[in-house]
């Protein structure tokens, strides 16, 4: 009996175990259903939204018959619209260059630096007790190592020696004016230095034309940019012509000059084009918009290579089918002292050279290649460079030149 009863109570509670697994097993499975359920539930809801990207191990898609937009076709960005609050890019604001008449102050200073131990040479040597001729002709070399030039320097001691001997003056003062008085009369303050930049009076609505032209490396690309700012901040309209078609970045440099100010740039989109067309185009440009000046800059060339000089006899014939060139200004590096004058003279042939450009004359105690020069060409200097910044360029003044010497 008492056997009997164990074993119902065992299979009573086998039993009991047995439903309690199954309603387990039973809720465990409903409720991974139900998980089941809501993740099909939410991946279809993104496949409404978007396009799901193929998975590790799942076959990508075939690529798209529909054409594709690349970032070409897009419109531009001020057409796609902006927020209210955001601000459209402001234009940056154009630079005002330096009126001329400052600069004249501040490259005097520069230039005395530059030059002035020419004049404390010539004072200490006028200012012995007794001048003799050993004196006199340590005054001449003084001049001709400043680059004056033997015809020139030799004037020059000439009449100071006369008007010394004549007049018994020992004063240094005195004769450091008589000094500076024949220093500005070699120098020859009375040749017209004016830049001749008004409408030619015979060409109605011909704006004047200024070629720049000179050697390699001597600044004429950043004289040209530079003189462009001389004349707007005299209120000329002024276009800019990069006829230098050869060097890769000349089209690039002047037109980056002119955007700082607001000048257009003519220029060809190839390299190695028809000088004298862009040029030519230039001058056309300049009548359209009615400016006042064309500023065209030329190409270096040796000054004794025939084609490149003949080339650039070309470029003055072509424009002057439209009107006349106003000024061919000659860029000249005053460190090169008088190695410069043979090149002056080729060019001076070739295209009737109306004025000089001086370039780094900061650079170099040798200031007498300005009055040698003028000799060579009997052109006058008309401007010169005394700096790296893009106002350093100024109107010539014989007087301010020969006072920085002296100090």
């Amino acid at each position: 009996m008492e056997t009997l009863d164990l074993i119902i109570g065992a299979v009573v509670l086998v039993g009991v175990l047995a439903a309690t697994l199954a309603v387990g097993l039973v809720r465990r499975g409903r409720s991974a259903a139900e998980r089941t359920l809501r993740r099909s539930d939410r991946d279809a809801d993104q496949r409404d939204g978007e396009e799901l990207r193929p998975g590790v191990g799942d076959d990508a898609e075939e690529p798209r018959d529909s054409a594709t937009r690349t970032i070409d076709t897009l419109p531009p960005p001020d057409l796609l619209g902006a927020p209210d609050d955001v601000a459209a890019p402001e234009e940056p604001a154009l630079e005002r260059p330096a009126p001329v008449a400052g600069r004249l102050v501040r490259l005097r200073e520069r230039l005395a630096r530059s030059n002035s131990a020419l004049g404390r040479g010539l004072l200490a040597l006028l200012s012995r007790d007794t001048i003799d001729e050993e004196t006199w002709e340590e005054v001449e070399d003084t001049l001709l190592l400043a680059d004056l030039g033997v015809g020139p320097a030799g004037e020059l001691v000439d009449r100071l020696r006369s008007r010394v001997r004549t007049l018994g003056e020992r004063d240094p003062q005195r004769v450091r004016e008589m000094l500076r008085e024949e220093l500005l009369a070699v120098v020859d303050p009375a040749m017209d230095r004016t830049l001749h930049v008004e409408r030619p009076a015979g060409a109605p609505g011909h704006p004047a034309v200024v070629m720049v032209v000179g050697v390699n490396g001597t600044g004429k690309t950043t004289t040209v940019g530079k003189l462009a700012r001389v004349l707007v901040a005299q209120d000329k309209d002024v276009v800019l012509g990069a006829a230098d078609t050869f060097r890769a970045a000349a089209a690039e440099q002047l037109a980056t000059w002119g955007e700082r100010v607001g000048v257009p740039t003519v220029r060809s989109d190839r390299e190695g084009a028809d000088p004298a067309a862009v040029a030519f185009d230039a001058v056309k440009t300049g009548v359209e918009l009615e400016a006042d000046v064309v500023l065209v800059d030329t190409a270096g060339r040796l000054q004794n290579k025939a084609g490149l000089m003949d080339e650039l006899g070309k470029v003055k014939r072509v424009i002057e089918r439209s009107g006349p060139v106003s000024e061919v200004l000659l860029v000249l590096d005053a460190t090169t002292g008088q190695n410069g004058l043979k090149q002056a003279a080729v060019f001076s042939q070739v295209v009737d050279v109306t004025g000089i450009v001086l370039t780094k004359l900061d650079g170099t105690a040798k200031g007498g290649i300005v009055v040698a020069v003028q000799r060579e060409l009997g052109v006058p200097v008309k401007l010169v460079g005394l700096g790296e910044g893009p106002d350093d360029l100024a109107p010539f003044d014989p007087e301010a030149f020969v006072d920085a010497i002296l100090g």
